[in-house]
């Protein structure tokens, strides 16, 4: 475990801490209420910039001695420029508060670089819209225990910036197709089928831009990727003063890694895109798939993502919103007896329709 420097934005008018304002969509002081437009704290980027040819004139130490090798692994320790307190965290932490005064802090070490992000897509929305939009998510639930939405806690709300790699590729393609035509007719004494069979052949080249993967491994890439899209037009080039105010992890899966999740991405929407445009045939079956993904490149970005954890009968749930866009997921728990009752109701309703029909043809 190491000892490492921060970053702290404070206000030139009171000295107090000021954070990004995803409402006004810039830095505010929250004791003077002072604005500041994001440009006026480049500097601090470019003294980040500057950093990374500076030697480290900060003294590092070992770990203390309490601290197994174990529990130390991946960990390190910050003091805060503002009460000296020291901030534990572990190595994928770019950007926290300081647990004893508050403030928000940034791991200046965790963004030089390769680690430093091409881009970011700044937060839009703000805490209490993702405990609208977790309150929303839970009406109309009718397989939902009631006792849930009075009974469950929320144990943590937490605005992230979470690292994806962006790709972006040309899809080559070729595919071919074995379809069918079927025609029928009849006269008086026969029903005729004609089947007519087809080889189709398709060929051209998709365009990729900005395909995203979740690079933390801290999260679940199913639970990223049901939050897309994440509107790419709306990213700025990267500056810290973004972060000041909430947490961010910096990658720990590299472009590498990530790799094959994006061709496999790409290789889904070609396929995708080319059978669209087989049309006018009864049936099409899929014989032959020849795809190569040239000119690749990768960016890294930053994209925000409220995480929120409830509890509740001694389970916990995990809900995501894109601080973008809004858009809620997560998993709910279901009242079995309610399941039931529905599924008994629903086949009630069946049979119910099923009778009335043998009834009109008896009629008849």
């Amino acid at each position: 475990m190491l000892v490492a420097d921060l970053m702290e934005y404070k206000c030139p008018c009171c000295g107090g801490k000021i954070e990004f304002d995803s409402g006004l969509q810039k830095m505010k002081c929250p004791f003077c209420e002072t604005e500041f437009e994001i440009d006026t704290l480049r500097d601090y980027d470019n003294v980040l910039r500057e950093s990374e040819a500076a030697p480290n004139e900060m003294e590092w130490h070992e770990t203390p001695d309490e601290w197994s090798g174990t529990d130390a692994e991946g960990m390190s320790v910050y003091v805060c420029n503002s009460c000296g307190g020291e901030i534990i965290c572990d190595d994928t932490t770019a950007a926290t508060h300081c647990p004893y005064c508050g403030n928000p802090v940034i791991m200046m070490g965790r963004l030089k670089g390769a680690l430093r992000p091409d881009y970011v897509i700044p937060f839009k929305l703000d805490k209490e819209a993702a405990k609208a939009a977790f309150a929303s998510h839970l009406k109309g639930k009718i397989l939902l225990p009631k006792a849930f939405k009075t009974d469950h806690h929320i144990d943590e709300i937490k605005g992230v910036y979470v690292p994806f790699w962006l790709f972006d590729t040309d899809s080559n393609a070729r595919i071919t197709y074995r379809a069918t035509k079927v025609r029928t007719w009849s006269d008086s004494r026969y029903n005729y089928t004609e089947t007519r069979f087809y080889s189709v052949d398709r060929g051209g080249s998709v365009s990729f831009e900005h395909i995203p993967v979740d690079s933390s491994s801290k999260i679940p890439n199913d639970l990223t990727e049901s939050l897309e899209p994440f509107d790419f037009s709306q990213a700025v080039d990267f500056q810290t003063a973004y972060l000041s105010g909430y947490l961010a992890d910096k990658y720990d899966v590299s472009d590498d890694q990530c790799v094959t999740r994006a061709n496999e991405r790409v290789r889904q929407s070609t396929e995708k895109e080319f059978r669209e445009t087989v049309t006018g045939y009864n049936t099409v079956k899929t014989e032959n798939v020849n795809i190569q993904l040239v000119n690749s490149k990768a960016k890294y970005a930053l994209f925000p993502i409220w995480l929120m954890t409830t509890s509740w009968n001694g389970q916990q749930y995990l809900f995501a919103m894109n601080g973008q866009t809004g858009k809620f997921v997560g998993n709910l728990p279901c009242d079995r007896n309610a399941w039931f009752r529905w599924l008994c109701g629903v086949a009630g309703v069946a049979a119910a329709a099923m009778l009335g029909i043998c009834y009109l043809i008896w009629l008849a």
